[in-house]
């Protein structure tokens, strides 16, 4: 078959779908990156980007993937052989650990299960042990896009305090970021790392920091090298809306988009509340079908996706090919050192009840398919707890 009827239901946890609307936004003529309107443009993206982060401080935006965000939160506060701590949650915490070692940093990685988040009691520990206070930064994944588990920021925050330890707090939200409750004012946070290509609903190709003023101070003194991922000059072009190189024009209209939908529209409030809606759903049909959710303690359940557990002896990924050629439908693969063993269910971004629903539908077949031992109805269970949600909505709005 070389045409495949219906569309096609990319459900890995990022990219995620692209909504029409920003699509079209998208589709429109580039405009001169240093005249008057792009200013207006550039100044709403950074106010809305403020928005999300929860921040009144200082937003920059990069055109890049979240990796680069990733470089620039590093090379912008801390200089050659720095110690930082960071913590083992998963594939994409161990890359960036890995990024901090070819940057000439000295990164402490506190092991950790790839099932549960930082442990704020063992950062607490670490740092009360750190007498002589080598460590400049602490470094956390919010949420481990290749486990679906969610670290408490707001407990980390507290541990570092309670430590009385003066280390920057670096977080990744790039899995999280207008999908899950993120706070970078309120707890604390010194820079935080975002991308486009998830809960902005956006296609990959803008990357973010949000800075606090202490981070600011600590880039005044960093002795990383950096050009292009140098705060200073985006900081001082930023205010009248423009950048200091040329910007991705076009994806800038499409966040403007997303920004209205996502705030304006919708509510950032509804916008968490749905995806935890859709989550608590999908892990029902997981145990529903009798197999288990990779993240353990309920605490940490991801809002954003759900990575899904198969029995000793089943190949996930023989699974995801099965569901892909059968029903079109694309699911994550396990990373590191859960390859083979998960798959991954993105239920983040531009989604709702319909949408999980099929998707669900499609890993129930697919797992029959592939000979993997389940019961049936989790799809029924998922419908249910949806439905109840529905119902419990008319009646409070009647």
């Amino acid at each position: 078959m070389t045409y495949r009827a219906g569309r096609h239901f990319l459900q890995i946890p990022g990219p995620t779908n692209v909504p029409d609307r920003v699509l079209r936004a998208i589709d429109r003529p580039t405009i001169d990156h240093r005249g008057p309107e792009f200013a207006a443009l550039g100044k709403a993206v950074f106010e809305g980007m403020k928005r999300v982060f929860k921040t009144q401080g200082r937003v920059v935006i990069y055109p890049a993937s979240g990796t680069g965000a990733w470089e620039a939160a590093l090379v912008n506060t801390l200089s050659p052989g720095d110690s930082v701590l960071m913590y083992e949650t998963g594939h994409f915490a161990t890359l960036w650990q890995k990024m901090a070692l070819k940057l000439g940093l000295k990164p402490e990685f506190l092991a950790g299960d790839w099932r549960t988040g930082a442990d704020p009691e063992a950062i607490e520990k670490r740092l009360r042990a750190d007498g002589e206070r080598r460590i400049r930064a602490v470094c956390v994944v919010h949420n481990e896009t290749s486990t679906g588990v969610t670290s408490r920021i707001g407990a980390v925050r507290r541990a570092i305090d309670a430590a009385g330890h003066p280390a920057l707090l670096l977080v990744d939200t790039i899995s999280s970021l207008a999908s899950i409750d993120y706070r970078h004012d309120e707890w604390g946070v010194d820079v935080t790392v975002g991308g486009s290509q998830k809960g902005l609903m956006l296609p990959p190709g803008l990357s973010f920091n949000a800075i606090s003023d202490k981070a600011l101070e600590a880039s005044r003194a960093a002795k990383l090298p950096k050009s292009y991922w140098g705060w200073d000059e985006m900081l001082a072009s930023s205010p009248a809306g423009y950048f200091p190189y040329t910007p991705a024009t076009n994806l800038l209209y499409g966040l403007r988009e997303a920004l209205g939908m996502l705030l304006d529209e919708e509510g950032l409030e509804n916008v968490f509340a749905r995806h935890q809606r859709h989550a608590e759903a999908t892990r029902r049909a997981v145990r529903a079908w009798g197999l288990e959710v990779l993240a353990s303690n309920p605490e940490e359940y991801s809002a954003s996706l759900t990575a899904v557990l198969l029995p000793a002896g089943m190949d996930a990924d023989r699974l995801r090919k099965i569901i892909l050629e059968r029903f079109d439908l694309s699911l994550g693969t396990g990373l590191g050192k859960v390859a083979g063993r998960v798959f991954r269910i993105g239920h983040l971004g531009d989604f709702n009840d319909l949408s999980l629903i099929g998707t669900l539908a499609g890993c129930e077949m697919g797992l029959t398919l592939a000979g993997v031992p389940l019961q049936a109805g989790g799809v029924a269970a998922a419908m249910s707890f949806l439905a109840d949600g529905r119902l419990q909505e008319q009646r409070a709005a009647a």
